[in-house]
């Protein structure tokens, strides 16, 4: 809450240093608008944007039996089941709520791990849809990638000359600064602290859905391992933070603008839990 918040504050004011009070209405408009659009039809891009591909319990029975199973532990719906025809082994969901979510997983992922790892990693996606982190995870990207197209904005305005309703009472040319370059360098530290934080509660819950911490354990040693050594073609930093697995992990990118938490802290919680 705190985190969100803060993202809400920080997008607020900028619209006001680019915009004045009427840029602070705007900017309250356009955070709702892009709310509401992000609810409603984010896991319908994400998928497509994937190339997902919907499957049945006749095409493939041992994977729908395990979300089956984890459904009825978590006490949701039999969420929507897709396989996304890259090689690289990783996992995701999406979906609004537990009623209309969906879960996909690679075809590389289904070619590396055992029945139990795949019941570990799903139970996490399953947690994920549980604690409702899709739509969390969602409207902080929102709200970062709208402070950056505000702060690209104000550079141009100052480049031409025009800043909105800026004046002294908003910081001046300090004001300006912050709003060009700290904000969003701000707002993308705080929307991967929430990616972070969420995925360790994923972890807990989706450890006690599967009935074992060492399932996701041993998965998340595997992905972490295969994940560095084929990379996701089609993944973009919009989307990263929902994979069970950073897609860029082969990156060396500092822990503050980590989407993930390091696999190895994950793994050692995850013993910590079993033991």
């Amino acid at each position: 809450m705190v985190l969100m918040t803060a993202m809400t504050l920080l997008f607020v004011w900028i619209g006001r240093m680019v915009g004045g009070q009427g840029g602070m209405v705007l900017a309250l408009v356009f955070a709702a608008c892009l709310n509401f659009f992000s609810y409603w039809f984010s896991d319908k891009i994400v998928l497509k944007r994937y190339r997902a591909r919907e499957v049945t319990q006749m095409e493939q029975p041992e994977l729908y039996g395990i979300v089956q199973e984890l459904s009825v532990a978590a006490g949701i719906p039999m969420p929507r089941l897709y396989i996304v025809p890259e090689s690289s082994p990783n996992a995701f969901a999406t979906g609004r709520n537990p009623s209309h979510a969906a879960v996909a997983v690679t075809e590389g992922i289904l070619q590396i791990l055992d029945r139990n790892e795949l019941k570990g990693v799903l139970g996490h996606e399953m947690a994920h849809v549980v604690h409702r982190d899709i739509l969390i995870g969602t409207i902080a990207a929102v709200f970062s990638g709208a402070i950056m197209v505000l702060a690209s904005i104000a550079r141009w305005g100052a480049i031409f000359g025009g800043f909105g309703g800026s004046n002294d009472d908003d910081g001046g040319i300090f004001g300006l600064l912050i709003a060009m370059f700290i904000a969003p360098l701000a707002a993308m530290i705080i929307q991967m602290a929430i990616s972070r934080s969420r995925e360790y509660l994923a972890d807990s819950g989706g450890a006690k859905f599967s009935g074992n911490p060492l399932y996701l354990a041993s998965a998340l040693r595997k992905l972490d391992q295969f994940s560095r050594q084929v990379p996701l073609k089609r993944a973009t930093p919009q989307t990263a933070h929902m994979f069970i697995v950073n897609p860029f992990s082969g990156r060396r990118i500092s822990s503050l603008f980590a989407t993930h938490p390091a696999t190895g802290e994950r793994i050692r919680r995850l013993e910590e839990m079993a033991r």
